[in-house]
């Protein structure tokens, strides 16, 4: 069974309601990306290089409509908590639901009003990536069988 990005996305947020500034909130966000598995020095490639991003993001993903999968990482310590975030929210659930859930996160744990222009055009562009990715895993299948046309 794959992961639930709703249900995900709701335990950040409620992660995120334990602090009360903005500097543990930060703070937290770099925990996060200091906890991530390491990224394979194999597959910080050019290729993989993420466009739109202020930091050097490196980000894969693997998988079909059923389960995708992303890898990622940065050389920014703020990016990498975002990052974090990112995975365990969309990474592991199938294409549809990923679709079907946008980044509510963002504005809900004050991302929106504390993230530099250029750390939230990094976030647009990893959103984008991921959103992206999951259209491309359901458009290259054809229909789910239970959403006949």
């Amino acid at each position: 069974m794959s992961q639930d990005p709703k249900a995900t996305q709701a335990d950040i947020i409620a992660e995120f309601e334990f602090f009360d500034d903005w500097m543990d909130k930060y703070q937290h966000l770099i925990d996060l990306g200091r906890q991530m598995p390491p990224f394979p020095d194999a597959l910080k490639t050019d290729d993989n290089i993420l466009k739109g991003c202020q930091s050097n993001v490196w980000f894969v993903s693997t998988g079909d409509r059923d389960e995708l999968a992303f890898q990622a990482t940065s050389d920014a310590a703020i990016v990498s908590g975002l990052i974090a975030l990112l995975l365990k929210i969309y990474s592991g659930a199938s294409a549809q639901a990923i679709v079907d859930t946008p980044a509510d996160f963002i504005d809900a744990i004050g991302l929106s009003q504390h993230l530099s222009a250029t750390r939230a055009n990094g976030l647009s562009a990893m959103l984008e990536r991921i959103q992206a990715t999951a259209r491309s895993a359901l458009a290259a299948e054809g229909p789910s069988p239970d959403r006949a046309s």
